[in-house]
């Protein structure tokens, strides 16, 4: 018996859901990511107001001074949605691991020179608890944000803070310095040189504009701290030593590269929607700008002595040209 095997197209009624199709203006077919993100978030029929904020809807455009006209406007250009972000975090995770396996297998943390490993340990453990509030203060963002293009977006942002904390305790005990540890939240909690930087991170806690905490904590702070520590200072340690530290600290350079161009995209199409904007943003980075000069330089004279004031105004210099290049003139 002869079997005939053919080949039938099927063509489908529609290429995308209604509401994008309506939203792109034609019904061609869309990304995951814009499946994922565009006009999924509630705006009518709400059950209840939050009992603890009750002037507000639980989603409510009100809640920071930045107004919109569209929302979703705020789109990640990297299009991560939870599916491409794992795989992405994944990847960047096994480099991680094989870098922390090999600085294990070949006892390099521990021939690192006595001196060195005692710096590097007191500038790189206490921030993980700098990771820890970010990832608390990303969370705020994502909890009260407004439109899924950015909540999810600073969602996982707090998540990688998670797992930036993890990575910078990881080094210490990859120095097999468990003292080391301990000694790093005592100075977090008790040490002159951070306690500007723990009152900057600890401050943001409380605002309420969730656009602000951003602006803050992303952009302001961020932008200094990772350029400062993860990038100089690793370049400093590769200089009088060697690459060790970099090598353990690769997953945070790596994500900051990758996170700051979400970051740029974002300001640059809030700056673009209205002048009012532009203006708002252009005064919350200059606040937190200065704050945040204040609260690394005692961090910069921990790492760099004598150099720590030129490298931070070298670093506010490419903060500024970050907000120029968004349109943000300061």
């Amino acid at each position: 018996m002869a079997i005939d095997l053919r080949t039938v197209s099927i063509t489908p009624l529609r290429q995308t859901f209604g509401h994008l199709a309506r939203r792109m203006g034609a019904d061609k077919p869309a990304s995951r990511y814009m499946e994922a993100t565009m006009d999924l978030q509630p705006v009518e029929n709400y059950h209840y107001r939050p009992t603890w904020e009750p002037q507000y809807e639980i989603f409510d455009t009100r809640r920071t001074a930045i107004t919109m006209k569209d929302w979703y406007a705020l789109k990640d250009p990297r299009q991560y949605y939870y599916g491409a972000w794992t795989l992405a975090r994944g990847k960047m995770q096994e480099v991680a691991e094989g870098d922390f396996d090999l600085v294990d297998e070949l006892g390099l943390a521990a021939a690192y020179p006595a001196a060195g490993k005692e710096q590097a340990l007191k500038v790189f453990l206490p921030l993980r608890h700098v990771a820890w509030a970010s990832n608390l203060n990303k969370a705020f963002v994502s909890s009260y944000g407004y439109g899924i293009a950015i909540s999810q977006a600073t969602c996982y942002a707090s998540m990688d803070q998670l797992g930036v904390a993890q990575y910078v305790s990881r080094l210490g005990l990859a120095c097999n310095d468990l003292d080391a540890l301990a000694a790093a939240k005592t100075a977090w909690l008790e040490g002159a040189e951070w306690q500007e930087l723990r009152r900057y991170v600890e401050d943001l806690m409380v605002e309420k504009d969730w656009f602000e905490v951003l602006v803050a904590q992303d952009f302001a702070l961020e932008g200094l701290l990772y350029p400062l520590i993860y990038e100089r200072f690793n370049e400093k340690l590769n200089a009088d030593y060697s690459p060790v530290f970099s090598m353990l600290t690769r997953f945070q350079r790596e994500w900051f590269g990758e996170t700051s161009k979400w970051l740029d995209a974002v300001l640059k199409a809030t700056a673009a929607d209205n002048p009012e904007n532009k203006a708002q943003l252009a005064a919350w980075i200059g606040k937190w700008r200065e704050r945040a000069l204040v609260a690394l330089k005692p961090v910069a004279v921990l790492a760099f002595g004598d150099e720590a004031e030129a490298i931070l105004g070298e670093l506010a210099d490419n903060l500024n040209a970050r907000a120029a290049k968004a349109g943000i003139a300061l």
